[in-house]
């Protein structure tokens, strides 16, 4: 698996004229090594030539969590008084086009240029952005267990299983990313919960704000939990319930949002642009005259990332390929009053759009 991957990225490499890859932290590290390193003010490097042997570069305190794969690279590990920049440089050689890890921090890409003079330098995800936002099927795989338990977890709110009015929001989100952990997720990323006038902020942090009767709730959440490659894979899952009898303006806001969202997931086909997909949702929910209340993207690939590509947004001409693994998540947010969002993961497929998460997507009322 992870040879398969490396044999690709040399391929992209050679196409584009890439001498060596050098990751840091961030996902693309355990996509190709199935280790992650700690985000530490110690270099942790793979530097991978395009046509000499990887080498993993580890402090040498942190070698031991590494799962050696000397098939695919060898790990130097270092001692605190060596110089991890130029021990990077030496394995590196003379080169003339460099890419670096999105990730990696400027300490260390300062440091590099300076030790590299007369190279030209590019960002890793020109390489491995398209590589990884197509899917294989152990991926796909991954991405609907860890999207079955996080359908579970929405049924537990939807069904009225986890407790809400009395609470606090950060109780509640607490509540939610306990039982992704205990549904086999190995971390919560995050877990939304907006009451009220709250939810018309996308990105609201839970607080200390107690949920009342007649209030609706916003719980957008997810992990990562670990696929067959011990690489981590996400979920991420947007449901709203409500606290009795919903207003009417409310009420009617979430029926075109709902016919919005599965209007955007029917048009997710492969060839589709992005663009289209976006636009999908965007047009129903302007007809319905909603649409400047609809203030961001449709949707975002997702994969070892929460977010990544592709992007499913207006100027996103790039066409759905097999594989391509995004959320299509409208949104309706009305200041000072309520915010409605319903996310669902989807998979780009040649027999049609095949969504991983199929918890219901009603307005739940409590």
């Amino acid at each position: 698996m992870f040879a398969e991957r490396i044999d690709r990225v040399r391929a992209r490499m050679d196409d584009l004229g890439v001498d060596v890859l050098l990751l840091s932290v961030g996902p693309d590290l355990p996509y190709l090594t199935g280790y992650e390193a700690m985000p530490l003010e110690r270099l942790t490097m793979l530097v991978l030539p395009r046509e000499a042997d990887a080498t993993l570069v580890v402090p040498r305190l942190e070698a031991p969590r590494v799962v050696e794969r000397p098939e695919i690279f060898g790990v130097r590990s270092w001692d605190e008084t060596d110089d991890p920049i130029a021990v990077v440089a030496g394995l590196t050689g003379a080169v003339d086009r460099v890419a670096v890890g999105d990730r990696t921090w400027a300490r260390f890409v300062v440091d590099l240029q300076h030790a590299l003079p007369g190279a030209s330098w590019s960002r890793a995800s020109e390489i491995l952005g398209p590589l990884r936002a197509r899917k294989d099927a152990a991926e796909i795989a991954a991405l609907r267990r860890a999207g079955e338990a996080a359908d579970r977890v929405a049924g537990a709110l939807q069904s009225g299983q986890i407790p809400l009015a009395g609470r606090t929001e950060a109780e509640v989100s607490a509540d939610l990313g306990s039982r992704l952990l205990a549904e086999g997720h190995q971390r919560v990323n995050f877990a939304i919960v907006a009451a009220g006038a709250n939810a018309a902020s996308p990105h609201h942090e839970p607080g200390s704000q107690v949920i009342a009767e007649g209030e609706g709730v916003l719980c957008d959440f997810g992990g990562t939990m670990l696929g067959p490659d011990g690489v981590g894979y996400c979920s991420d899952i947007t449901r709203c319930v409500h606290l009795g009898e919903p207003t009417e303006e409310l009420a009617e806001a979430y029926a075109v949002l709902l016919d919005a969202q599965q209007a955007a997931v029917a048009a997710a086909v492969v060839g589709t642009t992005c663009e289209e997909v976006d636009a999908t949702a965007r047009r129903a929910i302007a007809s319905a005259g909603w649409g400047h209340h609809f203030i961001h993207r449709t949707g975002h690939g997702i994969g070892i990332e929460e977010h990544e590509d592709p992007y499913i947004v207006t100027g996103n001409q790039a066409a759905l390929e097999p594989g391509h693994a995004f959320s299509i998540e409208p949104g309706i947010y009305v200041p000072g009053r309520f915010g409605l969002r319903l996310e669902d993961i989807v998979v780009a497929a040649d027999g049609g759009p095949d969504p991983l998460n199929h918890a219901d997507h009603d307005l739940a009322l409590l």
